[in-house]
């Protein structure tokens, strides 16, 4: 199974532990991820609201990449996959736009391949039994909520989710794996993104709510694919506390992270001592449990 792998700007960046499971789960499942090369920046939240145009080219140029390539395009960073869908989207609906854009890009652009998150990649173009095949460590008994946030899901239309308001594709993902999953009511609430710089206050209210809900519902970690809300919810919960006297603690983790993590590769192979919340006492809790539960098997 082969697709165009889109990394984006995060997975270099903040989100290098992103980079680093996706491509260790990836290799445990036979998915073959062809790094577009010469790939360039989506453009992300800003492009569109600058220029609208620049916003579906520079997208289009990495998907006529991939289309060249005759392959669906997998992109893990829920902000380049919202403006992925948005181009391939606009491209399909105006004849118009596809040779506007075509021309500027200087390539053919169709939108005849599939963009897919690689979330739906890994959850719905791959067999449960597979993923559990997989598993030489399962995270028995971890409480962990799923996080979708916005992109992933919204709006209906482009994102074509299955389900915008309760989807469960993480979910099962961290069943099969051997955690818990937990139900929870922000699922696919907004992170804040951005306004915890330009609008502080606003970013971390929205924030503390969400984690509040993943607290009082039972969960032990949250398990996010994106980056930005990765780090927003894993570097804001000290100042979060700091300022509502809240006691947060809560580690965050990409899917893939807990996925490699339950394929038996290690903590410092997954890139678990970047994050800003300790996420390794937990792991080893977990693992501690399993391993008693074995024993006495």
């Amino acid at each position: 199974m082969r697709y165009a792998y889109f990394p984006g700007c995060s997975l270099g960046s903040t989100g290098i532990e992103f980079g680093t499971s996706n491509k260790l789960v990836a290799q445990k499942l036979g998915l073959d991820l062809w790094e577009i090369p010469d790939w360039n920046c989506c453009g992300a939240s800003a492009a569109h609201l600058t220029n609208h145009t620049l916003a579906l080219a520079l997208p289009a140029r990495n998907l006529a990449i991939a289309e060249k390539e005759g392959l669906d395009i997998a992109v893990p960073c829920a902000a380049c996959f919202a403006r992925f869908k948005a181009t391939a989207e606009a491209v399909k609906a105006s004849e118009e736009t596809k040779k506007k854009i075509s021309s500027i890009i200087e390539m053919d652009y169709e939108a005849k391949g599939e963009v897919l998150s690689l979330l739906d990649v890994i959850g719905k173009k791959i067999s449960v039994e597979k993923i559990k095949a997989n598993v030489a460590k399962p995270l028995t008994g971890m409480k962990v909520v799923s996080y979708y946030g916005c992109l992933l899901v919204r709006p209906p239309k482009i994102a074509q989710s299955d389900d915008p308001e309760n989807p469960m594709v993480m979910d099962d993902l961290m069943a099969a794996i051997g955690a818990e999953p937990v139900d929870w009511g922000y699922k696919t609430e907004c992170c804040g993104a951005s306004h915890v710089v330009t609008k502080p206050m606003v970013g971390k209210q929205m924030l503390r709510d969400i984690l509040y809900n993943a607290q009082v519902n039972g969960a032990e970690a949250i398990a996010t694919a994106c980056p930005l809300c990765m780090l927003n919810l894993d570097m804001r919960q000290k100042q979060i506390n700091a300022k509502w006297g809240t006691n947060f603690n809560i580690p965050i983790y990409y899917f893939t992270e807990l996925m490699a993590l339950s394929f038996g590769y290690s903590p410092k192979d997954v890139g678990v001592p970047r994050h800003f919340v300790p996420a390794e006492k937990l792991l080893q809790d977990v693992f501690s449990r399993t391993g008693a539960r074995r024993e006495g098997a």
